[in-house]
């Protein structure tokens, strides 16, 4: 069993619960705007971002090129909502865990498009992050995408660039 009367941690528990709730909203206004510079900005310059399906991304002007490219074409310009379903806090490590929901949006039919993936955050002080590791099923979220886009085109709405993309991974 840990000591924690011994404990080495850098951050109090109440830093680490403040900087993830920066985190959460920061990305609300990102996704509010459009402006995904913000979500980058939260990266220490020599942050590494890994992400299992796209590769790593070392430092804050890799993570921005790839975050804006991503963000703002489709799936991702139609995912409307990046909510925590829940957190845990590790001290010790300086760390936050927890679930991110990835809601599409909503079609009119009542239906929920969405897939989820698990963040670990690694916390750096004033705010800012060291590391981020997204850990998913590639396959949930391409499965979940093109049911969207199905449903998205028996109801007419389907955009041209979902279109787009439904054909260029073959569905």
């Amino acid at each position: 069993m840990t000591d924690l009367s011994t404990s080495t941690a850098r951050f109090t528990k109440a830093e680490l619960e403040e900087a993830f709730q920066g985190y959460q909203d920061t990305v609300v206004e990102a996704t509010r705007t459009g402006d995904w510079n913000l979500f980058a900005e939260m990266f220490t310059e020599d942050a590494d971002y890994i992400e299992h399906a796209y590769g790593t991304f070392s430092g804050r002007e890799e993570i921005r090129e790839w975050v804006v490219r991503t963000m703002t074409a489709f799936p991702g310009s139609h995912m409307t909502e990046f909510p925590a379903a829940w957190h845990t806090v590790d001290v010790d490590r300086g760390t936050i865990i927890c679930e991110i929901r990835n809601p599409m949006r909503d079609l009119g039919d009542g239906t929920i498009h969405e897939a989820s993936n698990l963040t670990i955050l690694h916390y750096a002080g004033d705010g800012l992050w060291s590391c981020e590791e997204d850990i998913y099923n590639p396959m949930k979220f391409l499965r979940m995408t093109k049911r969207w886009c199905r449903s998205a085109e028996a109801a007419g709405t389907l955009p041209d660039e979902a279109r787009q993309w439904l054909a260029a991974v073959g569905a």
